[in-house]
């Protein structure tokens, strides 16, 4: 199945490639249908998947290169699988990607094959980056996502900003992933492989998993993005297209808490242990400073940036706390953060295409005109703030168990952040849907077909995955114990 989906990938990447760039309707019509195939057979896969601990669906690529002497080859495995807690990233991946091609349908006018191919590569690194075992690949991968994405951010961003959007994106993201390639030299040093589940099986010198811990955590905190490596994040938000700001809270953001839960424990145990004290401050100054920083916030788009900040805060204090539901919360939390931010973006992005304007003070009286569009956003917004019944609050609930049993003032902070994301999530809905229609807003339309097409999935998902949480707990648990059982 691993093979097949990336090959759907290539072939409709290869298929795109041919198409004349003059026939529009065609090019998102065939990337449209390639991403929906892609996304059956990772479907697929999560059916056949059996649901236990270890790696499954492995796919192992040999090849032979000669060394650096010349006259000997040496020969070479890369390993490809699919565990409990990557399936369900790749299932957001490619459920999202589809998405992103069906709401940019009209809004991106030129370079249209470009653009289509950017999100296909995108969507090819992506899923590799969740299913390879080697440590200098994943960094190869996880490099290589840069490149899509900053095009996206810079060619088709929204506003004069862009290009300085992108390069913050750029280099933010590259300076610190230089501390993770370091990180994974002194790894092979000392061990002589790069292969993840041979190294989960040593033991690196204590002083040397504090420096190696210390380069993986700057790559993956600029990533997550953890204060003070935030600064990147509200800029390329507000500038990327509607598919850009998709990827990026929706996936991309996620790399680094699956970088955190694949690699921090596993490989550096002690480290973790050792450093666990900063990550949690670290995480509950994001949590309590970005839900502050979102409440005065004038611009919608910026508000679900800073919205974004305080969630991944609570991933990664559950996944510090170094319980099984800490770790679970942090997976489950990641997915439905993925959901609704992404359907919060494309709320904001319809409301900007009909106006013009991102701005708060603009807007009153939405639900008089949109009332459809009214129904999603109060649906998504109350999942933000994690009311009953939303796949968030599962993943709050649990986060906030662990963080409580790590810690009772741990725990107290954390429940803060909850409080002041509902007082900045009621308050936007409140100004932007309620009151007395502005003069700024009197012909305003509903969603079309396409558009409501596009968020149903994912008001579908929060809400049925909310009701029924166990389809995904299950797996994750089942899986975080093996790897806990195989590395300890």
């Amino acid at each position: 199945m691993l093979s097949i989906i990336f090959f759907l990938l290539l072939f409709g990447t290869l298929h795109v490639m041919f198409i004349p760039r003059e026939n529009h309707i065609q090019l998102k019509l065939t990337a449209l249908q390639w991403s929906l195939a892609a996304l059956t057979a990772t479907i697929v896969l999560w059916v056949t998947f059996d649901g236990e601990g270890q790696f499954q669906a492995l796919k192992i690529i040999e090849w032979t290169t000669p060394s650096m002497g010349g006259g000997i080859w040496s020969s070479g495995t890369v390993v490809f699988a699919v565990d409990g807690i990557s399936v369900f990233f790749l299932i957001l991946t490619a459920i999202l990607t589809p998405i992103c091609i069906l709401i940019s349908w009209n809004s991106i006018k030129f370079l249209l094959k470009e653009f289509l191919l950017c999100l296909l590569v995108l969507e090819i690194l992506l899923m590799g980056v969740f299913l390879i075992l080697d440590l200098l690949l994943f960094y190869i991968l996880f490099e290589g996502i840069l490149i899509p994405m900053f095009l996206i951010i810079g060619v088709w961003g929204s506003r004069e900003e862009k290009v300085l959007a992108s390069y913050y994106f750029f280099f933010y993201t590259l300076i610190g992933s230089v501390l993770m390639l370091l990180g994974i030299f002194v790894i092979y040093s000392n061990t002589g492989t790069t292969d993840y589940q041979t190294l989960c099986g040593l033991k690196l010198n204590g002083e040397v998993q504090k420096w190696v811990f210390l380069g993986f955590f700057v790559s993956l905190a600029i990533k997550i993005p953890k204060i003070p490596f935030h600064i990147w994040l509200p800029l390329a938000h507000v500038e990327a297209p509607v598919a850009g700001s998709v990827m990026l809270a929706g996936v991309l953001l996620k790399l680094g808490g699956y970088g955190f839960i694949r690699f921090s424990w596993p490989l550096f145990p002690e480290a973790s242990e050792y450093f666990a004290p900063l990550v949690q401050t670290l995480s509950l100054l994001a949590i309590i400073y970005a839900s502050l920083t979102a409440c005065r916030q004038a611009d919608l788009k910026r508000i679900i940036a800073y919205s974004s900040v305080a969630h991944m805060g609570l991933v990664t204090l559950g996944i510090f706390t170094h319980t099984i539901q800490g770790l679970v919360s942090a997976v489950f939390l990641m997915l439905a953060h993925g959901f609704v931010s992404s359907a919060l973006f494309i709320i904001v992005t319809l409301l900007y295409e009909r106006h013009h304007t991102r701005l708060v003070k603009y807007y009153r009286g939405v639900a008089i005109t949109m009332p459809i569009f009214s129904i999603i956003m109060l649906l998504m917004t109350l999942a933000n703030i994690a009311v009953p019944l939303s796949c968030n609050f599962v993943g709050e609930l649990l986060s906030l168990l662990a963080a409580f049993e790590y810690s009772f003032i741990v725990g107290v902070l954390a429940s803060l952040g909850m409080v002041l994301g509902a007082a900045y999530s009621l308050y936007l809905y409140n100004r932007v849907c309620f009151g007395n229609t502005s003069n700024f807003l009197l012909f305003s339309r509903d969603l079309n077909r396409r558009e409501f097409y596009a968020l149903f999935p994912l008001v579908f998902l929060v809400y049925l995955i909310g009701v029924y949480p166990s389809v995904i707990i299950d797996t994750v648990k089942s899986s975080i114990i093996f790897h806990e059982s195989y590395t300890w």
